[in-house]
């Protein structure tokens, strides 16, 4: 099976992807590395390529910043999903798309399944939000979905080295208590992206770890088990604080837990608890 596999190779999902490929697997790697927003590229690579499954990567994640960079947040997150689904239907290419948690509001503190009612409250929420409605309505048959959430890794830039950088450097940290979601070690969104390709999965799935946490969980989790690993050297207070404490530029959901049931099911594949992968990814940087 050929796979193409869209966005940075120096992003944390995309390098998860490369090394966690199954056998028989066919990576394809187009050079120079492809602009997605460039729909003319984007056909012909696809034309040249003629792969099995596309894998969409490729995102605009900087949360804060899409609220004063919407055009390029809509560009990346939703008219490239569109160019990305008019070739890959041209090739008759099955892709699997990610998104995310963010395309959900308001909760009444049950997880959000597959099909629960979506009202984002950031422009990048509206925008992935948007990425998958194209999707759904070009590739209704021969696509899949999979949301996401607070997505880490040993590679890159994310909430568990940031907060390793800091307990180190300072010994205290303050970290949001009031927003819930579950935690998601890459490599094991990887592996589930990898079977949504191989079974050619339809609809939305959702996938992140097992369990659920707060930022300020997640962060005292950290630092729990970092110190055990030697990878900080003190004891850190870690301090919770509310969202009105810590103002950003783009709100967030408090409560944005993902229902796994149809996705474990779906897939033949459970995920880990969230500690027990944090456990994992924590052991890479020994």
């Amino acid at each position: 099976m050929k796979v193409f596999i869209t966005g940075s190779d120096r992003g944390q999902l995309h390098w998860e992807l490369q090394r966690t490929c199954p056998q028989g697997i066919e990576l394809q790697s187009p050079a120079p590395r492809l602009d997605i927003t460039d729909r003319a590229k984007v056909r012909q690579t696809v034309q040249d390529l003629r792969p099995d499954v596309i894998i969409n990567a490729a995102a605009y994640t900087n949360v804060d910043k899409a609220e004063s960079d919407a055009e390029q947040a809509m560009a990346v997150n939703a008219d490239a999903v569109e160019g990305l689904a008019q070739a890959a239907g041209e090739a008759g290419a099955h892709l699997v798309h990610v998104s995310t948690d963010f395309v959900f509001g308001a909760s009444n503190g049950a997880p959000f399944d597959e099909q629960a009612p979506v009202a984002p409250v950031s422009v990048y929420g509206r925008t992935k939000l948007a990425g998958e409605q194209v999707l759904h309505r070009l590739m209704p048959d021969t696509s899949v979905c999979v949301r996401t959430a607070w997505v880490y890794s040993a590679h890159g830039n994310n909430f568990v080295k940031t907060m390793l950088r800091v307990m180190n450097a300072t010994g205290k940290v303050g970290v949001i208590a009031d927003q819930t979601g579950s935690p998601t070690w890459a490599n094991a969104l990887a592996r589930a992206l990898w079977r949504a390709a191989t079974l050619r999965s339809t609809g939305t799935l959702h996938w992140t770890g097992a369990g659920v946490a707060s930022w300020y969980d997640f962060a005292v989790a950290i630092h729990e088990e970092a110190r055990l690993l030697g990878l900080i050297d003190r004891e850190v207070a870690v301090t919770p604080l509310t969202t009105e404490q810590y103002p950003t530029p783009a709100a967030r959901p408090h409560y944005s837990v993902l229902e796994l049931t149809r996705t474990w099911q779906s897939l033949d594949y459970r995920a880990a608890h969230w500690r027990e992968d944090l456990r994992c990814m924590l052991q890479e940087l020994t």
